[in-house]
C-alpha cells in the first residue's frame, strides 16, 4: 500500500487521492459506529430515532450523553459504546493521519 525505502516519494496528486482513500475508510468507520450507537439508543434505551441519532452522536464526537437512560441495559449499552467510542475516534484518526505521517518519514529516509 505504501512505498518503500527505495522508492521515489510519491506525486501530489497521488498523495491526495491515497489521503482521500483514508479519509473515506474513516466516513465509513464512522457511519459504521454511528449506526451501532443509532440501533443501540433505539432498542435498548427506547429513544426515538432522532433522540437516538443525537445521543450516538454526542457519545462519538466526545460530549457525552444528553438524555438520561432508565433501563439498566441502555446504561450497560451506553457504557459499552462510549468505550467502544473512544478507542474508534483514536483508530479513525490513525487512519486519516497515517499518510501524512507515512510521507514526512519517508520524505526524509528516501534514497
Amino acid at each position: 500500500m505504501y512505498e518503500k525505502k527505495s522508492d521515489h516519494v510519491i506525486s501530489r496528486r497521488a498523495f491526495i487521492g491515497r489521503l482521500a482513500r483514508h479519509f473515506i475508510m474513516a466516513i465509513l468507520m464512522i457511519l459504521v459506529a454511528l449506526s451501532i450507537g443509532i440501533s443501540g439508543y433505539h432498542w435498548l434505551g427506547g429513544f426515538s430515532w432522532i433522540d437516538s441519532l443525537l445521543e450516538a452522536s454526542m457519545i462519538l464526537g466526545g460530549m457525552g450523553p444528553s438524555n438520561p437512560l432508565t433501563s439498566q441495559s441502555a446504561k450497560i449499552f451506553a457504557s459499552a459504546y462510549a468505550l467502544f467510542s473512544g478507542l474508534a475516534f483514536i483508530a479513525m484518526m490513525g487512519i486519516i493521519l497515517a499518510p501524512v505521517a507515512h510521507r514526512i518519514l519517508h520524505t526524509f529516509h528516501a534514497d
